[in-house]
């Protein structure tokens, strides 16, 4: 993990570094809180054209599916059905860090798989702890075949199998971060929100590209037409 703590005069611009950056201004605040919890949660689902045993058959081997389509993210085995992951550099307020989490993929119970975050071994996460837990399901939905034609004149049409399984899911991301001194300056309801804000600008940016790949890489490696984009959804939770 990689962090920096940058020293900023009061009343001047912070930068924030995230896919959508932004500017805010320091301002006085009575309360010198330093540590805040930031918290998301989202549930989407995905469609794979097979049947819910093909598809768990599939999932189960995540050894091999789960290393390929987590790039761009670094990923490293860890222990049985565990990894770690170096998500990549975010910030805000000047501060900056690189995450890097353990998680494990329990194995699945009647078609519900768990995942959620483990130590990693002698890794000191220093300024933050992550709290991430996820649920799986797999529910297989019988469907008369036809075809939906895409958009455009020369579009090739989609055929639907008469066997879908749904891959539903739901997840909740917490974040603890021990800010510098500095942050105590600011209001807690505007660090609370921006963190809030930034941390589910994460997942909107990390989630729907791993489900793309995911889906591809399933419909490839079966020779199978690949569903079309609304089979994909993601969705923040209030």
């Amino acid at each position: 993990m990689q962090s920096k703590f940058i020293n900023h005069p009061q009343n001047t611009f912070l930068e924030i570094s995230s896919p959508d950056s932004m500017q805010i201004t320091c301002t006085n605040s009575i309360e010198q809180q330093t540590a805040f919890v930031f918290e998301v949660g989202f549930n989407g689902r995905m469609d794979m054209y097979g049947d819910v045993d093909t598809v768990a058959q599939y999932l189960n081997a995540h050894e091999g599916w789960f290393c390929r389509c987590a790039q761009p993210m670094k990923v490293e085995p860890l222990i049985d059905n565990g990894y770690i992951l170096t998500v990549g550099k975010y910030g805000s307020f000047g501060y900056e860090v690189e995450p890097k989490i353990g998680v494990v993929l329990k194995p699945p119970v009647d078609r519900v798989y768990l995942m959620h975050t483990i130590p990693i071994p002698d890794y000191d996460a220093m300024g933050y702890d992550v709290n991430y837990q996820a649920t799986m399901k797999l529910q297989e939905v019988a469907v008369e075949n036809y075809s939906i034609p895409s958009k455009g004149l020369f579009a090739k049409q989609v055929t639907i199998p008469d066997r879908i399984t749904q891959v539903s899911w739901e997840l909740n991301l917490k974040v603890k971060v021990e800010f510098p001194q500095f942050i105590g300056k600011l209001s807690p309801s505007l660090v609370q929100a921006t963190g809030d804000r930034l941390l589910a600008q994460i997942v909107r940016q990390i989630s729907p590209r791993l489900t793309y790949k995911v889906q591809q890489d399933f419909h490839t490696s079966h020779n199978l037409s690949m569903p079309p984009k609304n089979s994909r959804q993601l969705n923040k939770i209030s």
